[in-house]
């Protein structure tokens, strides 16, 4: 398990086809993010999943850069 959350190129492809989809008319992830910095007018307990959901690979991508950027032990460093 340790080694499918520490994978780049996982992470990578999970934020752009998980957290971006549907791409057309916008990415959902960024609708949901308007919505929410509009007030959340008329946003359900199934939205806020929904945008946990489609948010999360940037979480774990986020997590990878700053064990990136915080690592000194040069043995350790993602690939």
């Amino acid at each position: 398990m340790k080694q499918i959350i520490n994978d780049w190129k996982l992470i990578l492809v999970l934020c752009l086809f998980l957290g971006l989809a549907p791409f057309t008319p916008e990415p959902h992830l960024w609708g949901k993010i308007k919505w929410i910095a509009g007030g959340a007018n008329g946003m359900q307990l199934i939205d806020c999943f929904d945008v946990l959901f489609h948010g999360f690979p940037f979480l774990l991508l986020l997590r990878l850069v700053v064990i990136k950027l915080s690592s000194t032990d040069k043995k350790n460093e993602f690939r």
